[in-house]
């Protein structure tokens, strides 16, 4: 996703809690960059198990007016403990994906044929506080 945005003319900082490429960063997104501010906008697929924890960490680096976004499961809107994240801090936009898209885990897209899971992309904008907006892409 990083390289794309680059082709595309966008100033990246690529990172990776593994170093699975050259040119990318190890870091432990959650564990380091305590009481750091980025002043631009966060991008990710985070692991779904740590969702919620990147969700708020990124919030709590980026200044007000940026934005965040994950592309996650479309079921990150179910849960108790994630509806107070959305009370919150709602999301500007969720963008649900139309049709179903191949995910892997390391790259291994030749592990499966096809995907029952639903994806979307989730925004935020620091100090949003309004109605999110549902669209779809693809």
């Amino acid at each position: 996703m990083s390289f794309v945005l680059e082709k595309h003319g966008y100033n990246v900082r690529k990172s990776d809690i593994i170093q699975r490429k050259d040119g990318i960063e190890k870091l432990d997104f959650l564990s380091s960059l305590n009481n750091s501010i980025w002043n631009g906008d966060i991008i990710t697929n985070p692991p779904y198990l740590f969702a919620q924890e990147f969700v708020e960490k990124s919030l709590s680096l980026i200044p007000y007016g940026n934005k965040v976004a994950m592309f996650l499961k479309l079921t990150f809107l179910e849960g108790s403990r994630r509806k107070k994240l959305f009370e919150q801090y709602p999301p500007m936009r969720v963008w649900v994906s139309s049709s179903r898209i191949m995910c892997s885990k390391n790259a291994m897209f030749n592990v499966r044929e096809s995907s029952a899971v639903c994806y979307a992309w989730f925004v935020w904008e620091k100090g949003f506080n309004g109605i999110p907006q549902l669209k779809w892409f693809n």
